[in-house]
């Protein structure tokens, strides 16, 4: 079970930090231009994609950005905003780390979280700002219960 998980249910406070990271393969990004239908030649083609300054076939941008859902999904987080600011490309094989810190929570629950994706060389290839709501006491007692039960649907 998700530590993630556990944390939502405890509470989620200003100054939590999550982090996870993945390593992207060509295959996912297949995978992902099946599902978006972005087939842009940057992801496809080394020669277009050195056409365009880089120095190869690079993953998609909202596919890095997706990372965000692993975290989203264990905290049972309902996002409203997500706001992507891309840095440097991400290139098949990078392992991508997400480090997510909750800087704000308001008076109606709404969290604001800082997110830095960074690659394996430790260099930052997107940020972002992300808002949304955690589970509200209903939620975090369905959430006991998923537990409970084994929480049979959730992956990790």
């Amino acid at each position: 079970m998700s530590s993630m998980r556990i944390k939502a249910i405890e509470g989620i406070s200003v100054g939590d930090t999550f982090t996870t990271s993945r390593t992207f393969t060509e295959q996912q990004v297949m995978d992902f231009a099946k599902i978006s239908r972005d087939y842009n030649p940057v992801h496809f083609n080394e020669r277009f994609a050195k056409t365009m300054k880089f120095n190869g076939k690079i993953c998609h941008g909202l596919l890095v950005g997706s990372m965000l859902t692993e975290i989203g999904g264990q905290l049972g987080w309902l996002a409203t905003e997500m706001d992507f600011r891309f840095q440097k490309p991400v290139y098949f094989d990078d392992t991508i780390t997400l480090e997510l810190t909750v800087i704000d929570i308001d008076e109606n629950g709404l969290a604001t979280s800082k997110v830095v994706f960074t690659n394996q060389n430790g260099a930052l290839v997107l940020e972002a700002v992300v808002k949304g709501f955690a589970p509200g006491e209903p939620g975090k007692q369905v959430m006991r219960t998923m537990i409970a039960e084994g929480d049979p649907t959730n992956k990790i």
